[in-house]
């Protein structure tokens, strides 16, 4: 039997694509609240570990999507240090800048 695709989103994971346009908006809201320059070929490497952060952890990330602040508790244990360190920023200006942005 044929179901349409909107019946069940709420039991399937996300799509890749759908994962790196959230991803990619994510930090494009983050570097906003930051307000200081990220080149372009950084944001973009940036996006790239977190994508790959969230395909790691998909099954987690998934079964805890609506709780907010236990996804900003992991992205700020598991992504800002690599990203911090990436974009050469402070953590904790990073982690608050993400955490207002996603809303955790």
């Amino acid at each position: 039997m044929h179901t349409p695709y909107n019946s069940k989103t709420g039991n399937r994971p996300p799509t890749p694509r759908g994962i790196r346009r959230a991803c990619s908006k994510e930090l494009y809201r983050t570097t906003k609240r930051l307000k200081q320059y990220i080149s372009p070929e950084l944001i973009k490497q940036g996006e790239d570990l977190y994508y790959r952060k969230v395909i790691g952890n998909l099954i987690w990330i998934h079964e805890n999507r609506s709780n907010k602040k236990l996804l900003c508790d992991w992205w700020e244990k598991d992504v800002c240090p690599e990203l911090a360190e990436l974009w050469q920023i402070p953590e904790k200006p990073l982690a608050s800048a993400f955490r207002d942005a996603f809303g955790g």
